[in-house]
């Protein structure tokens, strides 16, 4: 069985063996990797990938207005009013300052989002399953509860087709 072996030298270099059978420390490198970029900031060898707003990684390399809207609870509306509130350049994620940053954490913690929101939705659905009331049952029984017709479509709430046994279809 194939072991890797990284060693690390500096905080931008690694070296990265691939033996056979027993690692071991004297054993020489199959493969050296030099991993350097340097558009990403890197702080003690480590790259910034995501930056962390409201509890979820928002990605880096994408503008503002579309990083936030991977927010539960945060759309392309709401993406777009935050930006507007905090005067804000829709630039790259990446390029944000941290005072900017700062702000856009403060702003987006002002709304109803992700856990908080699943949380408040659930209740609600919960509260409609136990007055037991048209929309409840609807979700009770796994059917679409806002007036949709279901002879022919809404596959995804009923799940798969099942046969009916003995069932013939008209001669024509």
């Amino acid at each position: 069985m194939a072991h890797a072996v990284g060693i690390p030298l500096a905080p931008a270099f690694s070296v990265v063996s691939r033996g056979g059978g027993n690692p071991s420390p004297f054993h020489l490198p199959n493969t050296l990797s030099f991993s350097r970029t340097p558009s990403s900031p890197k702080y003690g060898g480590l790259r910034v990938t995501c930056v962390r707003v409201g509890g979820v990684e928002i990605p880096n390399n994408k503008r503002v207005e579309y990083s936030l809207q991977y927010i539960h609870g945060i759309g392309r509306t709401r993406s777009r009013q935050i930006l507007c509130d905090l005067r804000l350049d829709n630039k790259i994620t990446k390029d944000l300052s941290d005072e900017e940053l700062i702000s856009v954490r403060d702003e987006v913690s002002k709304y109803m989002i992700e856990g908080d929101l699943r949380r408040f939705n659930a209740l609600a659905i919960r509260r409609l399953k136990e007055i037991q009331c048209h929309r409840g049952m609807r979700h009770i029984m796994g059917l679409p509860c806002r007036g949709q017709h279901t002879k022919n479509n809404c596959r995804t709430l009923k799940g798969k087709r099942v046969a009916i046994a003995g069932k013939k279809k008209a001669p024509r």
